[in-house]
């Protein structure tokens, strides 16, 4: 009987979503609608975070990690990633044959924490690529992963039954798998997800430091400015760790990028406007790359 089967017999599978946040709480509306899931037990380190998850009806109740993890079928970890190096191996402790999922944005030290462990075959190793600058169970929201691509890592190291009904998961939401290793993993996020907030953070900071009018900065900002900048209204909470467990591959993109603005400033010391209009050509590449 495969795991499709199984949800149609059982009405939908038992979800403990750990971590209520926009993540969990988004992939928690997007299992509940696609009825994958039957029923999502919610764990938070914050009362207040699984009251408002109640009374947003992202999931049915909320429960200790102990009694979570009994009654679940999958267990997803949608928790900071400092915080899934310290409960992922206790997780993966009290499971017999439930899966463990996390959706982390970086997966090197991850794996690398519960190497060994007896349990390890139960663990799937996803990052669903979607995400807004806000947080919180209010931050929320339907339809946040639909058509998105989702990364599954070191898929090898995980059970095949484990594996199968994960992507089961993923495809009733649905979204697009791809499969890479850890290290390939942390280097393309630090390129295509790490330096846009790193950016984004530097870029607001450069701003509260030179403008100093905040009523002339809500005036005067366009649309461009805004979509620029509003990574900066992420979590610190949230990305903090990450920066610091991608720390290497950050740096490495982020020197790039100093480069790239030091490439800009000399142009326009320089007054060689025909350079600068060629880079930006250039720049318009990744439009084609994208699709746009």
């Amino acid at each position: 009987m495969d795991s499709n089967e199984t949800q149609k017999i059982n009405g939908g599978f038992t979800i403990a979503m750990v971590g209520v946040g926009l993540i969990g709480g988004s992939l928690a509306i997007a299992l509940k609608e696609s009825g994958f899931a039957g029923r999502i037990i919610g764990v938070d380190a914050e009362q207040e975070h699984l009251d408002k998850a109640i009374r947003r009806r992202l999931i049915d109740e909320d429960a200790g990690l102990e009694e979570a993890v009994r009654e679940a079928d999958v267990v997803v970890l949608a928790v900071p990633v400092d915080v899934v190096l310290r409960l992922l191996p206790e997780v993966l402790g009290l499971v017999e044959k439930q899966v463990v999922m996390d959706v982390s944005s970086t997966k090197q030290l991850i794996h690398r924490c519960v190497e060994g462990h007896e349990a390890r075959g139960r663990f799937v190793s996803t990052h669903p690529m979607a995400g807004t600058e806000f947080s919180g169970p209010e931050a929320a929201i339907p339809d946040l992963f639909l058509g998105k691509c989702c990364v599954v890592c070191e898929a090898e190291e995980s059970d095949a039954d484990a594996l199968a009904l994960v992507k089961a998961l993923y495809a009733s939401i649905p979204m697009e798998l791809t499969y890479l290793g850890v290290e390939e993993h942390d280097l393309h996020t630090a390129y295509v997800s790490h330096i846009s907030h790193i950016s984004s953070f530097a870029l607001a900071l450069t701003v509260l430091e030179k403008e100093r009018d905040e009523k002339r900065i809500f005036e005067l900002a366009s649309g461009g400015f805004s979509s620029t900048v509003r990574l900066a209204k992420s979590s610190p909470d949230m990305w903090m760790p990450i920066f610091r467990q991608n720390r290497d591959n950050v740096l490495d993109v982020l020197d790039e990028h100093i480069n790239q603005l030091a490439r800009f400033r000399s142009l326009l010391i320089k007054k060689k406007f025909d350079e600068i209009y060629r880079l930006m050509e250039k720049a318009n590449e990744i439009g084609r790359v994208l699709g746009d």
